[in-house]
């Protein structure tokens, strides 16, 4: 019984997904290491940095402290998830590209999945709304200042897709 898995059904980044987990995999890892996906980020590994953080129908969670097995028939949306299509990207993807929101790059993921939240419960959020949903994420980088103004860049948007050479970024 010790390597029974448990198939779980869950739409990931808008594709029906099922899978067989082991009950003790995370989250974090069925991404990273079974589909692929190495955006999501793993830093600290008990959910206080927010470089794991993905949407889990629609709301921020920390990768590295979910069971996978309980994402079953949920809906999960990560980094990979958030740009239209191959030739797009979301206005806060650009945002962070245009105005410096990212520097090294290991918790830029964490960030635009969390600010994503963010402008989607308060599309034009203040300086200190914005400060106050994103003290979970932290950056070793950045003064802070650069994530703040990528967030107002993109609040002050109308929210259509960016194409991806606009910005200098090719696949």
């Amino acid at each position: 019984m010790a390597n029974a898995s448990l198939a779980i059904r869950f739409e990931l980044n808008g594709t029906a997904r099922e899978v067989s987990v082991p009950p003790n995999r995370r989250l974090i890892d069925l991404l990273r290491e079974d589909l692929g996906l190495t955006g999501t980020k793993e830093g600290c590994s008990v959910g206080v940095c927010g470089a794991c953080s993905v949407l889990l129908d629609g709301q921020v969670m920390s990768a590295c402290l979910v069971p996978a097995v309980f994402v079953d028939g949920s809906r999960i949306t990560t980094i990979e998830g958030l740009a239209p299509d191959e030739e797009h990207l979301s206005p806060l993807q650009d945002a962070f590209i245009r105005h410096g929101g990212f520097q090294c790059g290991i918790c830029t993921p964490g960030q635009i999945i969390a600010a994503t939240a963010l402008l989607s419960e308060t599309p034009h959020p203040t300086v200190d709304q914005i400060k106050s949903w994103m003290m979970g994420n932290l950056c070793r980088c950045t003064g802070y200042y650069k994530i703040i103004e990528s967030i107002q860049a993109a609040a002050s948007t109308d929210g259509a897709p960016v194409v991806r050479e606009a910005v200098g970024v090719r696949s």
